[in-house]
């Protein structure tokens, strides 16, 4: 993927831009992560959609919209976070990104988290969860911080986009945002 060169962020994204390696690379445009390098937050989700596919960059459509009010809620914005996804290429239609496609792409995250090196991960949503936690369940899991090492805590949350498809979750996002919001505050005390 990336050899006998200096690994940034903007190398990185030149490097996707030529990598087939991935089936979705053939009908999609490349999409990494963006936002504040320096981080010690870093949310990812699954796969980008339509807008995200067009602009190249993530979370620019609705989910990426109530994302950002998400965050407003909580006194961050955007660029003081570094947004993600597992997969790297908008599927088709929008549809689940498949095993074989997040196993692809997963090297490709694994870099970026080497540079940013985020104290705090937020996989949104169950895709992002699967690869921190196999056996965990979203719905079980979100808004409870779970050690993965002694210096990176996950904290999963609902994907924006459920509450868009289901109404009822919007309230869980907002009380799963404040937790976070304490569990950043309890780390800084």
């Amino acid at each position: 993927m990336i050899e006998d060169m200096e690994l940034t962020l903007a190398s990185l994204q030149e490097k996707l831009k030529e990598w087939d390696g991935c089936e979705l690379s053939k009908n999609a445009n490349p999409v990494l992560g963006e936002g504040n390098p320096q981080s010690e937050i870093m949310f990812i989700g699954e796969a980008p959609g339509e807008r995200e596919d067009k602009l190249g960059r993530p979370f620019v459509g609705a989910a990426g919209q109530f994302l950002d009010e998400l965050l407003n809620s909580i006194g961050l914005k955007r660029e003081d976070v570094y947004i993600s996804n597992v997969v790297k290429y908008r599927p088709p239609e929008n549809r689940d990104p498949t095993d074989e496609e997040k196993a692809q792409c997963m090297p490709w995250l694994q870099l970026e988290m080497a540079l940013i090196r985020p104290k705090v991960v937020v996989p949104l949503g169950r895709h992002a969860l699967g690869h921190f936690f196999t056996k965990l369940s979203i719905s079980n899991a979100h808004g409870k911080a779970q050690k993965l090492t002694d210096a990176v805590t996950v904290f999963p949350i609902y994907h924006p986009a459920a509450a868009l498809h289901n109404g009822g979750l919007r309230q869980a996002l907002y009380d799963d945002f404040s937790a976070l919001k304490a569990f950043l505050d309890s780390r800084t005390k």
